[in-house]
């Protein structure tokens, strides 16, 4: 059976990254409403491996010094650990997404990143499909004690990374990502 697209099919293929956003961003309400529907994310034996963090204004500012702090402790220059400590204003909203790893017999920890991957994946979908603008960053820091401190994670929880929030700029054109050459992404065993 082939069906026509559908909403979520179209949703999926318009999806963009915004690698800069204006400063509206969505309240707390809102994020908790897209949360719920990124909760529905695959999740081998439900356990909910994830949660996510909002960082607002000072909660930025401490980031942006555990960042510059890791650069420096990698041997970075005053310059280079001053543009780490500016990236986390590069929107007025982060959302940070963690794993909270869970005991379980059947559901490896890497099953449990794949989870917490999902959850973030759909809340970037739903975002853009609401209008905002968000972008999910990573970078060396990611899993750094510094950072790590910053978001109060707990011995069994590790960090994947921010979705950069706020409003879509003006004049940003919307293009269709790169396709993939198919042949060399799927095949079919017989």
């Amino acid at each position: 059976m082939t069906a026509e697209p559908s909403r979520v099919y179209d949703a999926v293929l318009a999806r963009r990254s915004y690698s800069k956003v204006t400063p509206e961003t969505p309240d707390t309400a809102e994020i908790e409403r897209l949360l719920e529907a990124a909760a529905t994310a695959a999740d081998h034996a439900g356990l909910a491996p994830w949660r996510v963090i909002e960082l607002r204004g000072a909660a930025r500012e401490r980031l942006g010094d555990a960042f510059a702090r890791v650069a420096m402790e990698g041997g970075a220059d005053a310059d280079a650990a001053e543009s780490q400590r500016r990236k986390p204003l590069r929107a007025e909203l982060l959302l940070a997404v963690v794993v909270s790893y869970r005991e379980s017999p059947k559901v490896e920890r890497w099953e449990q990143e794949a989870a917490a991957a999902g959850v973030a994946h759909l809340l970037t979908l739903l975002l853009d499909d609401a209008g905002w603008g968000a972008m999910w960053r990573s970078g060396q820091a990611t899993r750094s004690a510094p950072v790590a401190a910053v978001h109060g994670l707990g011995v069994d929880e590790a960090l994947l990374g921010w979705i950069y929030v706020g409003g879509r700029p003006d004049g940003i054109r919307r293009e269709r990502h790169a396709t993939v050459d198919l042949a060399e992404h799927h095949s079919v065993l017989e």
